[in-house]
């Protein structure tokens, strides 16, 4: 199989993944800016991870909160403890991001973080200058039912690159269904905090490192 296309999810990919600590007490922040000095964890933990925009519109309502108003703060927030983050040297690239300088196709990322935090690790890190597209979500509700396994982004960066065949790479469930159904191929990366999963999902590829695409792509 050869791909002229490779695109790939950036947490836990590309970049390590932001402890849940991080964006929990982030989204906790983001209550206060909202003047909601003392939210419930339970609708803290609900809005930090799997948030959608009905459980968004509930814990709104719980605290009389604009939905739209309190997401924009709450991702913005948490994009920032996120830039914070690798700032400080606690979120930084794989040691093999290296490896992709070789790789002879065209290059993208499709991630479900916000796009202001794709935007600044892009920017921050040496080692993404050939990636031609580089997609998050939107700091809106509506963005929450466009992340993977919703196809969108990965549509969207597969356009930028006029991509051919291309080969999409992730490290959950979620990123090898949204690949079947944007119709191409997927590989999930073993990564350490993927070592052992047992996956309920059926990947194109199964690799270990960045280095393995070399024998995928052709």
């Amino acid at each position: 199989m050869t791909y002229d296309t490779v695109v790939f999810d950036n947490d836990g990919v590309l970049v390590g993944r932001t402890r849940f600590d991080v964006l929990r007490d982030a989204t906790r922040d983001a209550f206060e800016e909202c003047g909601v000095e003392e939210p419930d964890p339970d609708d803290v933990e609900r809005m930090t991870i799997g948030a959608t925009p009905g459980s968004v519109g509930t814990v709104c309502q719980t605290y009389d909160l604009d939905p739209g108003s309190f997401w924009r703060t709450r991702d913005d927030v948490v994009s920032k403890a996120q830039q914070q983050e690798a700032r400080e040297g606690r979120k930084t690239p794989y040691d093999d991001l290296d490896e992709l300088q070789s790789l002879e196709v065209e290059m993208g990322i499709v991630s479900s973080n916000q796009q202001a935090t794709v935007d600044f690790l892009v920017n921050h890190f040496d080692g993404f200058e050939r990636f031609g597209a580089a997609y998050g979500r939107e700091p809106t509700i509506h963005s929450l039912q466009l992340r993977k396994p919703n196809p969108h982004y990965i549509e969207q960066a597969l356009g930028d690159l006029d991509a051919g065949n291309a080969l999409f790479v992730g490290d959950n469930e979620s990123d090898v269904r949204a690949a079947e159904n944007a119709g191409i191929d997927s590989a999930f990366i073993r990564r350490p905090h993927r070592r052992d999963w047992e996956l309920n999902v059926w990947p194109t590829w199964e690799i270990d490192r960045l280095s393995d695409l070399h024998d995928i792509v052709g």
